[in-house]
């Protein structure tokens, strides 16, 4: 199943240049990377992103990054899968511009 990770612009930036990342500011604080699913990810953009164009959405296959991938209870008691480990370049399946649109961040069609 494909799980999803929004990152800024700078964010997205170097974890090209260093291969891996530990994540935006607040999975620093946390001590894992935040993902959403395919159901998530538009009210994850909507929370935490509101208003921010320059985006970058990246998606990983969630076997792929095996048992340090935990299904943990978050908003509203839902599951979220967090990665705790560094997220590495090559975890990834694809990345792609999300833009901000009039009513909010446009996603790749099909997605959601």
């Amino acid at each position: 199943m494909l799980i999803y990770k929004i990152f800024r612009r700078p964010e997205w930036n170097e974890l090209v240049a260093s291969g891996q990342t530990l994540g935006a500011p607040v999975d620093l604080a946390d001590g894992y990377i935040h993902f959403s699913t395919s159901q998530q990810v538009m009210e994850t953009a909507a929370k935490h992103f509101a208003g921010e164009s320059d985006l970058v959405l990246v998606a990983c296959q969630s076997d792929v990054l095996g048992s340090v991938l935990k299904w943990e209870p978050s908003r509203g008691g839902a599951l979220f899968p967090h990665l705790y480990r560094p997220l590495r370049h090559s975890d990834i399946a694809w990345d792609t511009s999300l833009p901000l649109g009039v009513t909010g961040h446009i996603f790749p069609e099909g997605l959601v």
